[in-house]
């Protein structure tokens, strides 16, 4: 009796202690030279497991209150994680969006997100499109229980995080997870940079123009030269529009989430990687082509209360560019498509060709 006593106080031991000893295997992210180290939160480690949930997460429809749009259906990869081709995305029962799709990559170097800058943290921009009405439309009660009658789920949240109770938190850290693997650096830009390839002329002049406050002067927003990112990460009015009064905007932008008057009008800035898959542009999609923006940026600026004062040139209505300047540049933004990101296995959908609903 005494043995069998001992016996089974070694079964406890051990069942109590399995999941003290869980393997918690760390995600290993790629070398990204020429890049900054990535800032990553303490609250939310990036596992390996913790990203394959949060890949099936995101290209699941689960999500939304008809099980018809998953986060992937307006971010695909084909696109960068955009919606290329679309200046409005199409949420729940058609419901059309108000701002365009913004692509998904390099997003650990941000400190806020969405085109007015209203969330600031990943796994907090993962809640509202779940739980906004012309999107996902879903509780994240709902949600939860969704998500909890699939054994497939239940099994991926203990292998994440230890054990399978599963709420809106750990879902958001898991997309937010995934989110962070989306990193897009090897593209004919970065292999220059590395000594790898070289420019041809007309992109090398495009590069050029870019960076010279004289023509282009495109670097004080989108930086190309000694940031990698492509973009400031500021929001900034552009002169889209002519606007006197700052209450009359019909989107509001920054000044909207953040109830300042002098941030009226102002939006994120885009980085300008992969900018060739990612029409139409600006964050109401007006102009499909790039050729579209640099006639603006080249003619078309107007004065607007809030505009940013680096666009000095709005006087000019523009920084002028002549035809083979603009072709020039255009040919540099080719630069900058990564075609590996786009085509990553490992960012794709894990069902394969469809979307599943309602796993077993």
């Amino acid at each position: 009796m005494k043995k069998l006593w001992c016996i089974l106080l070694l079964c406890c031991f051990a069942a109590a202690g399995f999941k003290a000893r869980r393997t918690v295997v760390p995600y290993v992210f790629p070398q990204m030279q020429n890049f900054p180290s990535m800032p990553l939160p303490g609250n939310n480690p990036v596992t390996a497991a913790g990203v394959d949930l949060g890949r099936h997460l995101f290209y699941d429809p689960i999500l939304s209150a008809d099980s018809t749009i998953a986060c992937a259906s307006c971010h695909r990869q084909a696109t960068a994680f955009a919606d290329g081709g679309t200046a409005f995305s199409k949420g729940i029962n058609g419901a059309v969006q108000s701002r365009n799709t913004m692509p998904l990559f390099n997003l650990a170097w941000y400190s806020s997100y969405f085109w007015d800058g209203r969330a600031v943290s990943l796994e907090e921009q993962v809640y509202q499109p779940v739980r906004a009405h012309n999107e996902m439309n879903l509780s994240w009660a709902e949600a939860v229980k969704r998500i909890s009658r699939s054994t497939m789920y239940r099994k991926k949240f203990a292998t994440a995080f230890g054990d399978e109770r599963i709420d809106s938190a750990r879902i958001g850290m898991a997309i937010a997870q995934f989110e962070r693997t989306l990193l897009s650096y090897r593209s004919k830009y970065d292999l220059v940079l590395l000594g790898l390839e070289e420019f041809t002329a007309d992109e090398y002049n495009g590069f050029m123009l870019m960076n010279d406050m004289s023509m282009a002067d495109c670097l004080h927003c989108h930086t190309t030269d000694a940031d990698v990112l492509g973009t400031t990460g500021d929001y900034s009015n552009n002169g889209l529009d002519t606007i006197t009064d700052a209450a009359t905007y019909k989107d509001k932008g920054l000044g909207g989430a953040n109830g300042r008057r002098e941030d009226i009008g102002k939006f994120r800035v885009p980085s300008l990687r992969n900018i060739a898959l990612t029409a139409p542009y600006m964050h109401d999609g007006r102009f499909k082509t790039l050729e579209e923006v640099l006639d603006f940026y080249s003619e078309g600026v107007n004065h607007s209360v809030n505009i940013d004062s680096k666009m000095g040139f709005v006087r000019q209505q523009g920084v002028r560019l002549k035809p083979k300047e603009k072709q020039d540049i255009i040919a540099f933004l080719h630069t900058l498509t990564d075609s590996a990101f786009i085509k990553d296995p490992a960012l794709g959908n894990p069902f394969g060709t469809g979307m599943l609903v309602g796993h077993k």
